[in-house]
C-alpha cells in the first residue's frame, strides 16, 4: 500500500500470462479476440466511449466510490457513466444540505450524472430546474425501479409506472425542465410490480414518446427484489419496442463476460451495473477491456485489495468532511459496510475482520490492513458472482387500492402529492 493509501499494484494481466497471482486465466478464443468493439453509447448530446453505467446504490455509490470506479475504468482506456446516489426531488428543491452533498461531483468528472426520485410531476420538474440553474448536472436519470417498501408504499419507484398517465407526466416535466440547457433525461425501471402487473413495454414507449434520451431496464419485477435470475429476454423485448433511443440492460452482470453476453443476446445498447461492483471497483477495468474485445482481467492480490479499501476510506473522509477537514471517524464507520465485499473469498479470519469493524482513524485502518497476507492470491470463483442483497421475493408494499386502476384518482392522488416528504435520499 502506498503512503497515501493509493493502489500500487492492481494490474491487468495479458491473456498469455502464466497462471498465478494477477493472471487473467485462459486466453480467449480466436473468435472472441476478433470480436469488434461495441459502439459508443450516446445519451443525448454526449458520446460515452464505454457503454457502461454505474447504477446508484444508496449509501454506497457516493463520490468516493464513483471516483474509484471511474479511475479503474479509465486505467483500462474506458469512459462510462457514473450516476450519483438517488436524491429526492422535494429535498433538492428545498436545497437541503444532504441533497446538495449527494449531487456533488468532482471537478474532473466528464459527465456529471444525477439520479432523481420523484412522484409529483411539478416537483420533479422543479428539481431538474435546480440542477440546471445551479449548473450541477450534465445528465439526469429518473428512478422508477426502486423496490424498497418505504418508496413503493407511497406509489413511487417501481410502483409508479402502473399509473401510466402519472408516469408520462413525471417524465414530461423532467424533460421540459432540462431541455433549455440541452441536458438529457433518462429513465430506469423494472419489468413491473409482479408477474401479473408488468409495465415495462408500455412505460418504455411512453418514456421514448415524452423525450427521454435512453431507457434502462432491470430485468426483474419489484416482487422479485434481487432474488433469482434477471430475465434478459425482457431486455430484448424492450429493445424491439423502443427504437429511437438507446435501451440499456441491468441485472446479473458480475463480470466483463456477462456484460458482453447481455449485449450479444439482447441487442441492448449498453449495460447498467449495480451490485456486481460491490467491493470490486476494478470490475470497471474489466468491463472496459471486455467491450474493447481485449482478454485481460484484473486479478488483485489481497495486498492490492487492502490498498484499494484504504484509498476508498481516504476518499470517503474527504467526501464526508467539511471544507478541508476530512471526517475520519465517519469514514471509518461508513467503510465497515464495504469490508466484507472487498474481502469476499480471501482467507481473512473473524478476529481481524472484527478489528476492521472497530477502527476509528485512517491510521488505525492502515495498521490493521497491513496485517493481512499481502501476497494472498486472487481466490477466483470464491470472490466472484452474486454479492449484496439476494433475499427471496418480497410482497410489494403499495398504497391501498393502487392496483385497482391505471389512473391516479381520489385519495391516491393526494398520497402521491405528499409522498416525497417521507422518503430519504437527500
Amino acid at each position: 500500500m502506498g503512503d497515501d493509501g493509493a493502489v500500487n499494484a492492481v494490474t491487468t494481466a495479458a491473456p498469455s500470462a502464466p497462471a498465478g497471482p494477477g493472471a487473467a486465466g485462459p486466453a480467449p478464443s480466436t473468435s472472441e479476440r476478433a470480436r469488434p468493439a461495441v459502439a459508443p453509447l450516446r445519451i443525448g448530446p454526449h458520446e460515452v466511449r464505454t457503454p457502461v453505467v454505474l447504477a446508484p446504490m444508496a449509501g454506497i455509490t457516493g463520490e468516493a466510490y464513483r471516483t474509484l470506479c471511474r479511475e479503474q475504468m479509465e486505467s483500462a482506456g474506458g469512459q462510462g457513466v457514473f450516476v450519483s446516489e438517488m436524491v429526492t426531488s422535494r429535498a433538492l428543491v428545498e436545497r437541503t444540505p444532504e441533497s446538495m452533498r449527494l449531487v456533488r461531483h468532482g471537478p474532473d468528472v466528464p459527465l456529471r450524472s444525477t439520479q432523481l426520485y420523484g412522484v409529483e410531476p411539478r416537483t420533479v420538474g422543479a428539481a431538474v430546474r435546480v440542477l440546471v440553474e445551479d449548473g450541477l448536472a450534465d445528465h439526469v436519470d429518473l428512478n422508477f425501479g426502486c423496490p424498497v417498501a418505504k418508496v413503493t408504499r407511497k406509489g413511487g419507484g417501481a410502483a409508479l409506472p402502473w399509473k401510466s398517465s402519472l408516469f408520462a407526466s413525471v417524465v414530461r416535466e423532467a424533460v421540459r425542465a432540462a431541455e433549455p440547457a440541452g441536458i438529457p433525461v433518462t429513465v430506469k425501471m423494472r419489468v413491473g410490480i409482479d408477474a401479473e402487473h408488468e409495465t415495462y413495454l408500455e412505460a418504455g414507449r411512453a418514456a421514448e414518446g415524452e423525450g427521454a434520451a435512453a431507457v434502462a431496464l432491470h430485468a426483474r419485477t419489484a416482487e422479485q427484489y434481487y432474488s433469482g435470475h434477471a430475465d434478459w429476454s425482457r431486455i430484448a423485448r424492450l429493445k424491439e419496442a423502443v427504437t429511437s433511443v438507446p435501451v440499456l440492460g441491468n441485472g446479473d452482470i458480475w463480470s466483463g463476460e456477462d456484460a458482453v453476453r447481455m449485449v450479444a443476446e439482447t441487442g441492448c445498447d449498453g449495460v447498467v451495473v449495480g451490485r456486481g461492483c460491490l467491493g470490486r471497483p476494478w470490475l470497471f477495468a474489466d468491463l472496459a477491456a471486455a467491450f474493447e474485445g481485449r482478454g485481460e482481467r484484473v486479478r488483485p492480490t489481497l495486498g492490492d485489495v487492502a490498498a484499494m479499501l484504504h484509498r476508498h476510506a481516504v476518499l470517503l473522509a474527504a467526501e464526508l468532511g467539511r471544507g478541508d477537514e476530512p471526517d475520519e471517524h465517519r469514514a471509518c464507520r461508513e467503510i465497515r459496510k464495504h469490508v466484507a465485499w472487498y474481502l469476499k473469498g480471501f482467507p481473512v479470519g473473524s478476529a481481524l475482520r472484527q478489528r476492521l469493524a472497530l477502527v476509528s482513524t485512517l491510521v488505525e485502518l492502515g495498521e490493521v490492513l497491513s496485517e493481512l497476507d499481502q501476497d494472498a492470491a486472487w481466490p477466483g470463483d470464491d470472490a466472484e458472482g452474486p454479492r449484496g442483497r439476494t433475499a427471496a421475493t418480497k410482497r410489494v408494499a403499495l398504497p391501498e387500492g393502487w392496483l385497482g386502476s391505471r389512473e391516479l384518482t381520489g385519495a391516491a392522488a393526494q398520497m402521491v402529492a405528499d409522498a416525497e416528504a417521507s422518503v430519504s435520499g437527500g
